[in-house]
């Protein structure tokens, strides 16, 4: 009997152990999660940033075990598409999804993080983030806002835009009101069209009736099923505007400071997961829109030498302009410059043309 004693007690105590796991499991499960509101500047489930916004929301929710839940809003639920960072600032959501180029008309420097005229590619932006410094300097411009930001998915370079009429020369872009963002609005304004700031959800209306010429937006994946190319069907390559398509994730900085710092890792986690996985479908999916345009319509060209001429000299200026405003910005560009140089030495030696045959 004595032998059995201790064997009977170690199976009580395990038994105990179990019960009070079990009544414990159902208490940590029934802790209330931490809700965020998210802002977009996105028409719900707009191909690209809208299913990429989406995603990162779930991804969120699974990374943290549904310790932080994230509440969608479309462009205009909450507030207006272009002021979605005003809203993290003053409370209103905690967090946004957009493009930090859409601050750029109080915070020039702000479209790096975006993209620039001529800039560099989304892998090359990337490397710059991660591993060049460009993630530390967009946290300090960012800061007395109040906020913090993350890449947040990538549509990949735009096209050159949707033209009513063909673009044979610099000449023919003058005096044409043109939907575009970022400092492509100031690039086009210096080649002598008229930029227009419509939000997406607006573009389509604002051709069909005329109120434009033409529209830069995003990727052939996001244009083709708006159908801009139906009224304007005349495009060029390179996309010199827009050669990057990052999306941002920006949060409250009190609200990310008061988040345990496991799940700050699971949120920056599913930031980087979801930038990787939007860039890769948007590839796949640019590639396949591109023949669907063709085959509807749509009237490719390269784009004129002088106007890619004019158009690099303009970008150079404006963002040596951007450089001078401020100290910040003046050490962003040059951040930006110096690994662009960098992985430009790199890119001319690795990288060949696929060979066919």
């Amino acid at each position: 009997m004595s032998g059995t004693l201790p064997t009977r007690r170690k199976a009580l105590a395990a038994l105990a152990g179990a019960s009070a796991a079990t009544l414990a499991a159902p208490a940590i499960a029934q802790a209330p999660a931490i809700r965020w509101r998210m802002a977009t500047s996105w028409t719900k489930n707009l191909p690209g940033p809208g299913t990429s916004a989406a995603r990162l929301a779930e991804r969120i929710a699974r990374a943290t075990g549904g310790r932080l839940v994230v509440d969608l809003f479309a462009a205009g639920e909450i507030v207006p598409a272009f002021a979605t960072h005003d809203a993290v600032t003053k409370g209103v959501v905690e967090a946004c999804h957009t493009a930090s180029f859409f601050l750029q008309s109080r915070i020039p420097a702000a479209a790096f993080f975006t993209t620039v005229p001529f800039g560099m590619s989304p892998a090359d932006h990337m490397a710059w983030l991660e591993a060049g410094g460009g993630q530390a300097l967009w946290d300090e411009l960012y800061a007395p806002l109040g906020l913090k930001a993350f890449v947040g998915g990538n549509t990949g370079p735009s096209m050159g835009g949707w033209f009513r009429k063909e673009i044979n020369a610099l000449a023919d872009v003058k005096g044409l009101r043109i939907r575009v963002q970022g400092l492509g609005g100031e690039l086009y304004a210096r080649l002598g069209a008229t930029p227009q700031a419509i939000a997406p959800g607006d573009i389509y209306v604002s051709l069909e009736r005329g109120t434009i010429d033409a529209v830069e937006f995003l990727a052939p994946m996001n244009d083709q099923p708006l159908g801009f190319h139906k009224i304007a069907p005349h495009s060029f390559f390179p996309a010199f505007n827009k050669p990057n398509g990052a999306s941002e994730f920006v949060v409250s900085l009190e609200a990310w400071n008061r988040l345990p710092a496991d799940i700050q890792a699971a949120v920056a986690h599913a930031c980087a997961a979801e930038h990787a996985a939007g860039l890769a479908e948007a590839a796949m999916a640019n590639a396949e829109a591109l023949r669907t345009l063709i085959s509807e319509g749509a009237k490719l060209k390269q784009a004129p030498a002088d106007l890619i001429r004019a158009a690099r000299a303009a970008a150079t200026d404006i963002l040596s302009g951007i450089a001078a405003a401020s100290d910040i910005g003046g050490r962003i560009h040059r951040s930006y410059e110096q690994a662009a140089d960098r992985l430009g030495s790199w890119n001319a030696v690795s990288s060949l043309p696929r060979i066919r045959g």
